[in-house]
């Protein structure tokens, strides 16, 4: 049995870093950008007005002065032309400014009387000009890797990037045994329950940009499992759930192994969650055996599966993030194992399911947090500082 910490530094080991694909602007959102990519152009392209007005040379400018009207600019329309001292140019925002000019009074500080305008005492001291290259300039870049934003996206289109290099998808399959599962839907026999791991996990990885697909689910027979793992296909990465205790009915192990699975690790001390195993198909995917309960088997997903993920994306070999926050009520000792406790954050506050208390429903639908519990922790008292995984 080995750590948490041994058991990511063995799942790292195993991880390849995926290849990298481009893909059209439209189809960024969400991916992983894989390698820099540079702006083709400066924004703004030209010095441009930030507000509607008038556009003039600014030296000489004060309340009471006046200025000729000469033309109009608009986004999309300059003023072909160029403004002298006693000249103003009718100016609207996102519009080139005209050579010359070098300001531009908010039309809220000018009276204008026909092709006149006269600078009102209010006059603000802004000069309203976004410079050429003031956002960014050509060949100035995005760094990678990092996963893409609606804003990134956005950025990415004004700097006139049309493909994207990202990182392929990885492609899950996710195989559920055991005689006692059916899938939602069907109408489990008096000794059978509703197969839900599959489908939270395949949530799951789909959120980390994941292409996941449910395999039938296996029978806890070795013909079964035999024809599952036939299916894999051009998986990544094998999930299988259940079936990877040490039972007279959990084969999975036994199975992946006759079928050429190099194990690299078996039983991890954590709770919930210690029958977990790891290793690499014949075909050169990797595989992941989680437990079967459906609370152990999404803690694994966070604590293990995710990181596999980000690190088959390229984004780097990291253990789930930790955030900080502080006990609303005590914590009595706990065990001599790392745990991750069901828990709800809220507005800084974590509270604690009762796990003899509450029901799966409360602990599945509620919580959103797993608390770390160090091994040997003592009673922790309210407001102690812990850290806790988002889920």
């Amino acid at each position: 049995m080995i750590s948490v910490a041994d058991a990511l530094t063995h799942l790292f080991a195993l991880t390849k870093q995926l290849p990298v694909e481009t893909i059209p602007l439209a189809q960024a959102n969400g991916r992983t950008l894989a390698e820099p990519v540079n702006a083709n152009r400066d924004q703004p392209p030209f010095s441009a007005s930030a507000m509607d007005g008038y556009a003039i040379v600014a030296e000489g400018a004060e309340p009471g002065k006046s200025y000729d009207v000469i033309g109009e600019a608009a986004a999309g329309h300059a003023f072909d032309g160029t403004v002298s001292a006693g000249q103003a140019v009718r100016i609207f925002t996102g519009a080139p400014v005209p050579e010359g000019a070098d300001r531009v009074i908010i039309q809220e500080d000018v009276r204008r009387d026909s092709d006149e305008i006269t600078l009102l005492d209010n006059l603000d001291k802004g000069f309203h000009i976004r410079p050429l290259g003031g956002d960014f300039k050509v060949g100035q870049s995005i760094a990678a890797p990092r996963v893409l934003r609606p804003s990134d996206v956005a950025l990415m289109a004004s700097m006139n990037i049309a493909e994207v290099p990202v990182t392929r998808r990885p492609k899950v399959a996710i195989l559920s045994t055991g005689d006692e599962l059916v899938m939602p839907g069907e109408t489990p026999g008096p000794d059978q329950i509703i197969a839900s791991n599959s489908f939270g996990l395949q949530a799951m990885l789909r959120d980390a940009g994941c292409e996941a697909r449910l395999l039938p689910i296996a029978r806890d027979t070795r013909a079964s499992l035999e024809a599952a793992f036939d299916l894999v296909d051009d998986a990544d990465l094998l999930i299988t759930i259940g079936g990877a205790s040490v039972g007279d009915h959990d084969l999975v192990g036994d199975v992946a192994q006759d079928l050429g699975m190099e194990r690299s690790f078996y039983k991890i001390a954590i709770r919930p969650g210690k029958p977990l195993m790891a290793g690499t198909l014949a075909n050169g995917a990797m595989m992941i055996g989680l437990p079967g309960n459906p609370v152990s088997a999404m803690v694994c997903g966070h604590v293990f599966v995710l990181p596999v993920i980000r690190t088959m994306l390229g984004l780097g070999e990291a253990p789930t993030p930790r955030l900080p926050a502080t006990l609303a009520a005590p914590m009595p000792k706990n065990g001599p194992r790392e745990h991750y406790m069901r828990a709800r954050v809220e507005h800084g506050k974590l509270s604690l399911f009762d796990n003899q208390d509450s029901s799966l429903l409360s602990i599945l639908s509620d919580a959103n947090a797993l608390l770390v519990v160090p091994p040997n922790a003592p009673e922790w008292p309210a407001g102690t500082a812990v850290e806790y995984i988002p889920i």
